[in-house]
């Protein structure tokens, strides 16, 4: 018996050659060739090829940066296959720790190799030295090793601001915008001229350099137009604008003007030829800087003077003046005036509201629009709070989707979760989209929740996320159809919360059920909707052929 032959279950078959299986992520920044991804697929197929894995898929993301997942479509897909059970293989091969992503917080990309652990799947850095086995001594290295990743971006942050820190001081353009009415010229190591870079277009070279030129003839006669209009003829931003659209004439981006483009052209001192640079940074693509006119790079003469200088500093002047005879209690009240029209404050709606200054004036004048709120009683802390806390935002409603998912799948269901909408996706064909509802004090002193419509929203349901007090944890969740999103928005209080009986859960695990049973409902109105037509279909097919019989032959 004991030599007799064994008939194992298919299943472990299929499991068995699911583990020769193998998948190929890789990753091209600009960084350097090594990194090419005709490399690290050479150095992957070595790999598989040694150990006897067989690749059956690639994800690839070229010209992209590792710091973040956002805009990374190659691994976000890679991860949603993962999660919702389409991954039919077993490893995930990628060249190196630094391709996976040199992401800041080393424990994010720690996360996502273990989404892919957790689904059973393991991940192999093929050009690494020590394999990803889970031992002490390979744990310490892949830490050190993201850590080092990234430094790297750090670093190299610093030293490519530093590089083009040097470009502008020298005259070049080192990647302000081109405004209306420029044009970049691209110019050789000898400083001859290679030719005008259209929009989109790169320099190759890196000996070669841009520098910017005055564009077409009509466009500069529409700048001198706006400088005599404003200067000479006393017309306010809002009556250029009106007149420049009315006669149908294009911005740069060939589009109609707006009240911030007339002050961009006014205000900014390209068009006498000078060229400011480092007026904002973005450190590792985080939140914007504004820098110090200490900091900034100014190099003057350096293109070809659209406008005089006399004519500039004149409207510099009134531009500044405009706003400088109101005091600093007419500021506010005009802001307080637009409030209560409004119901609300952006700085988006205070650049294009008539008889508003631009915000750059509150923030001089105010420190920054957040005072300038504070002063005339706006509460925005829930605004602000939504910027400054949207990795914890974001943490929340992926932890969410996550268990939603795991509860789905263990009834059963096959589900996963699109990050870039936040959907989940059940059975690919039944959407709930996922909204946090943060809250925030209303008049009076109430307490009120909103979730925000988005421009894509499928049919389906949304699951909003009411956060308690504070927005630091989750307080329950509502199940609406799509089609009560009739609105941009929808509002919850405390006191109305009656009327979504039946629909409020204060955990996931009965938010899941409803779910499952819209699913059961769907799937039974599909089946019906196929047998009808198939009826339908068969009665079509029987009426013909009584037809054919009861005609005549010959």
């Amino acid at each position: 018996m004991s030599n007799s032959l064994v008939v194992r279950e298919g299943t472990n078959l299929a499991k068995h050659a699911k583990q020769l299986r193998a998948a190929q992520y890789v990753r091209m920044s600009t960084e350097h060739q090594r990194y090419s991804i005709e490399n690290q697929a050479a150095v992957i197929a070595t790999y598989a090829r040694v150990r006897g894995l067989t690749i059956i898929e690639t994800y690839r993301d070229e010209g992209l940066s590792g710091l973040r997942l956002k805009n990374r479509r190659g691994l976000i897909q890679l991860l949603n296959d993962v999660q919702s059970g389409r991954a039919d293989f077993g490893y995930i091969l990628v060249y190196d720790i630094s391709r996976w992503g040199r992401f800041q917080d080393t424990d994010e990309a720690a996360h996502y190799e273990f989404i892919c652990k957790k689904a059973g799947i393991k991940i192999a850095y093929c050009a690494e030295q020590f394999d990803n086995d889970g031992t002490m001594m390979s744990s310490i290295l892949k830490n050190l090793k993201r850590v080092m990743a990234a430094e790297f971006s750090r670093e190299l942050s610093v030293k490519v601001h530093t590089g083009l820190l040097r470009v502008a001081g020298l005259g070049f353009r080192a990647g302000a915008p081109v405004g209306y009415g420029l044009r970049r010229e691209l110019i050789d190591e000898n400083g001859f001229s290679k030719g005008t870079l259209k929009r989109g277009e790169q320099k190759n070279l890196k000996t070669d350099r841009v520098i910017l030129r005055l564009g077409p003839s009509d466009e500069v006669a529409v700048i001198n137009r706006i400088f005599a209009e404003y200067v000479g003829r006393k017309r306010s931003q809002e009556e250029i604008v009106r007149r420049l659209n009315q006669e149908g004439v294009p911005n740069h981006l060939g589009r109609p003007w707006t009240r911030r483009m007339v002050d961009y052209v006014l205000s900014d001192e390209k068009y006498i030829g000078n060229v400011i640079y480092n007026r904002e940074s973005r450190p590792l693509r985080e939140r914007r800087i504004r820098n110090g006119p200490e900091l900034w790079v100014k190099r003057d003469g350096v293109i070809a003077p659209a406008v005089s200088e006399d004519i500039f500093i004149q409207a510099r002047k009134r531009l500044t003046l405009r706003w400088e005879r109101l005091d600093d209690e007419q500021l506010l009240s005009r802001l307080k005036a637009l409030l209560e029209k409004e119901g609300r404050l952006s700085q988006e709606l205070m650049n294009r509201t008539l008889g508003i200054p631009n915000v750059n004036v509150y923030i001089d004048r105010f420190g920054s629009v957040r005072n300038a709120y504070r002063l005339i009683g706006y509460q925005t802390k829930w605004n602000f709070d939504r910027v400054d806390r949207k990795s914890d935002f974001d943490r929340i409603l992926r932890d969410t989707a996550d268990q939603l998912i795991e509860l789905l799948r263990k009834a059963g269901s096959l589900a996963r979760f699109e990050p870039g909408v936040d959907q989940v996706i059940i059975e690919d064909r039944i959407f709930v989209s996922l909204r946090l509802a943060r809250s925030w004090q209303g008049s009076g002193r109430k307490t009120i929740w909103t979730i925000y419509r988005r421009g894509v929203l499928p049919s389906g349901y949304i699951t909003a996320i009411r956060l308690a007090s504070g927005n630091r944890s989750v307080l329950d969740y509502m199940l609406l159809p799509t089609s009560e999103m009739t609105e941009s928005k929808i509002r919850f209080t405390a006191a109305r919360l009656n009327r979504f009986e039946g629909k409020r859960f204060t955990t996931l695990a009965p938010l899941a059920k409803r779910i499952l049973r819209q699913c059961d409902v769907c799937s039974l109105q599909h089946k019906v909707m196929n047998r009808s037509g198939n009826a339908s279909q068969a009665m079509r097919r029987q009426k013909k052929k009584l037809q054919t019989k009861s005609r005549p032959r010959g």
